[in-house]
């Protein structure tokens, strides 16, 4: 374990970008984007739910986990160490992986050893059932959000995590208020306008598809869930978000077996 202010520094150990799964597995659930927070009690609900029952051999997570995660030191604090008691309860039953978001992109070597997290490279193949699926987050492939990818730039590097990290956590807590209340009111400009909302290249895609060995993507980020064709028996799958506060509540799992992908909406979702 890391000590000290080493701490809280991120990807230290991520593994490489190949995952070839156990032939005895029978069941791979991908989920992302539940955005776990003290204001969402029953999404945080739903997910223990769900860790405690699910058939799949595995769970991979593809970011956004965390509705924001600001260093390792705070999962010593009440509502990060609740979550943490509740990933390594499944992690003793289950074997979980995870890939960073752009809201969980700090979680580090602390947070996911004591979770039972096994961190993956963003993308990551999974070879599985005869077939071989790219893993990602999704959010380093929506180029024409240029605003948004100068600020990823930024805060993915190691200056600047560096130096956020140092800042007391209370400093940190505020600085990540202020970046969502911003995200949010974007947002919300855009809620009516589909022509400004952010989507993977197609072109990029399909590059990394054929570079990796690769026919099908499955990503999060975008909470817009389908299945998009890109042509020559290619195809990406996008993950749904998960929030069982909504008016309409949605948590979604997509599920992979010898039979290929299936979606699954939970019962207290569809309630």
């Amino acid at each position: 374990m890391l000590k000290s202010r080493a701490d809280t520094l991120p990807c230290l150990d991520v593994l490489p970008g190949e995952w070839i799964a156990p032939p005895q597995w029978r069941a791979i659930d991908l989920i992302s984007d539940l955005h776990l927070a003290e204001t969402t009690p029953g999404t945080r609900a739903a997910l223990a739910h769900y860790l405690s029952h699910t058939p799949a051999d595995a769970i991979f997570l593809l970011g956004d986990i965390f509705e924001v995660w600001i260093g390792d030191d705070a999962r010593h604090q009440a509502f990060e160490s609740g979550l943490l008691a509740m990933f390594a309860q499944a992690a003793a039953r289950i074997p979980l992986f995870f890939i960073a978001g752009n809201r969980d992109f700090l979680l580090g070597d602390a947070m996911a050893h004591e979770a039972g997290l096994t961190r993956l490279s963003d993308p990551c193949a999974l070879q599985a059932f005869g077939q071989r699926y790219l893993l990602s987050h999704g959010d380093a492939w929506c180029l024409e959000d240029r605003d948004y990818q100068a600020f990823r730039a930024l805060v993915r590097s190691a200056a600047w995590q560096q130096a956020f990290l140092d800042k007391p956590l209370k400093e940190r807590r505020n600085i990540a208020r202020g970046l969502r209340e911003r995200s949010m009111a974007q947002k919300a400009g855009q809620a009516h306008r589909p022509e400004l909302w952010a989507d993977l290249d197609a072109g990029t895609v399909r590059d990394a598809l054929r570079a990796q060995a690769c026919t099908t993507l499955i990503h999060g980020h975008t909470h817009r869930p389908a299945c998009h064709a890109l042509g020559d028996d290619l195809s990406r799958e996008v993950l749904s978000d998960w929030d069982l506060e909504a008016h309409s509540p949605r948590a979604e799992v997509l599920r992979l077996g010898p039979q290929g992908l299936l979606r699954l909406s939970l019962p207290s979702a569809t309630a």
